[in-house]
């Protein structure tokens, strides 16, 4: 039996994690939560799961749980609620699946207390990648890939030696804007920009995935999970979602993980591994039926968010933090309808000029940082 600790379980990530945790009532257990603010959906949670733990957002939202389940479960609050669930001691699997550089502090302190972790929150590598995989090889800690283009990366590699790797390849839908050019971007909607082609997720990530930012985010990602440099990571245009990633070896040898697009197939494999199960209502892949694959190199110009990415993952220091705070504030003005499609990267790429880079920032700088970003950015919307 393994004890889950879900942060961000009622997001598109958690709910699916909680799905594989349904299918396998003798194999998993949910032993604390983190639900953020959708108190209905924690309820939910609650009465069927059973938690001994719950964090939600904050005092008010704490208050009403407790009263509600006083002497059942525990109810906590705000960043100490997540780290009481990330670092819970019946927990031997952290789930990260908290959107954004949230999960950043509670991750950290979960590898302190010797929890594998399934990361699905690409934020934590991007902002603090340095001192994430120092901590988790200090603490001998595994971190597994959820993202469904790094665990594939994750599978190709299983048995081979990191010393033959050519590059590794991340595949990418493309989003929803992906037959649109510039021009036809200027005066998209933040409804056509949520509809994306092949996944189901969350309003944040669709935009990411929009704009390749969600890409430029699993380069660096990618980065500190396979200890490679950006020269040997490609991005290339997959229409289908069918190769999730692709792994090239210094013999020509291409070794690729495919299936269809199903997120609990990556989350599943990072809770059993190095173990599989069957999937319950997982559709098969069915190459016949498919019949043509598409491919595509990846237009820097077009994706202007992506080499924004490249260059701040290759200059390394405090300038993925920036890169990622103001990402994430830029998507939200879009979200609110405050800003168009494109000026998304604009407020990036003046926030990563308006930077003054450190080299090798600790958490706490990353930390202000981050703040800082954000306030700048929220500066030129107003």
């Amino acid at each position: 039996m393994k004890y889950i600790s879900l942060l961000g379980a009622s997001g598109s990530i958690g709910t699916q994690t909680l799905d594989v945790i349904r299918s396998h009532p003798d194999e998993f257990r949910l032993v604390a939560m983190a639900i953020g603010k959708n108190i209905e959906v924690g309820r939910a949670i609650i009465e069927e799961f059973a938690p001994e733990l719950v964090s939600v957002a904050d005092e008010s939202a704490r208050m009403r749980l407790h009263s509600e389940y006083k002497g059942k479960v525990k109810i906590v609050c705000g960043e100490e609620g997540l780290i009481e669930v990330a670092t819970h001691p019946k927990a031997t699997i952290v789930v990260n699946a908290v959107v954004g550089s949230l999960g950043l502090v509670p991750t950290l302190k979960a590898i302190e207390a010797k929890k594998t972790i399934a990361l699905a929150n690409k934020e934590t590598l991007v902002t603090a990648g340095h001192i994430v995989t120092e901590a988790a090889k200090k603490n001998e800690v595994a971190l597994l890939p959820v993202d469904s283009e790094h665990s594939a990366i994750f599978q190709c590699l299983q048995g081979e030696q990191s010393k033959h790797i050519e590059k590794i390849i991340l595949t990418a839908s493309g989003g929803s804007f992906r037959d649109k050019t510039r021009e036809q971007l200027e005066n998209v909607t933040v409804e056509e920009a949520l509809r994306h082609p092949n996944w189901s997720m969350g309003a944040k990530i669709t935009i990411d995935s929009a704009t390749m930012m969600n890409k430029g985010l699993e380069v660096i990602e990618a980065h500190w999970l396979f200890h490679l440099p950006y020269e040997q990571i490609d991005v290339l245009l997959h229409r289908e979602s069918i190769i999730h990633s692709l792994v090239q070896f210094r013999d020509s040898s291409v070794i690729a993980q495919l299936g269809t697009p199903d997120m609990r197939v990556p989350i599943q494999y990072a809770l059993t591994y190095p173990d599989r199960l069957e999937l319950s209502n997982a559709k098969p892949l069915n190459l016949a039926e498919i019949g043509m694959l598409h491919f595509q190199q990846v237009d820097f110009t077009r994706y202007r968010c992506l080499q924004l990415a490249y260059e701040a993952g290759k200059a390394g220091g405090s300038l993925p933090t920036v890169l990622n705070a103001a990402n994430e504030e830029a998507v939200e003005a879009f979200l609110q309808g405050r800003i168009a499609f494109l000026a998304i990267e604009e407020y990036i790429e003046r926030a990563l000029e308006h930077h003054q880079m450190v080299k090798e920032p600790t958490l706490d700088e990353i930390r202000k940082i981050d703040a800082d970003t954000r306030h700048y950015v929220r500066s030129l919307l107003t």
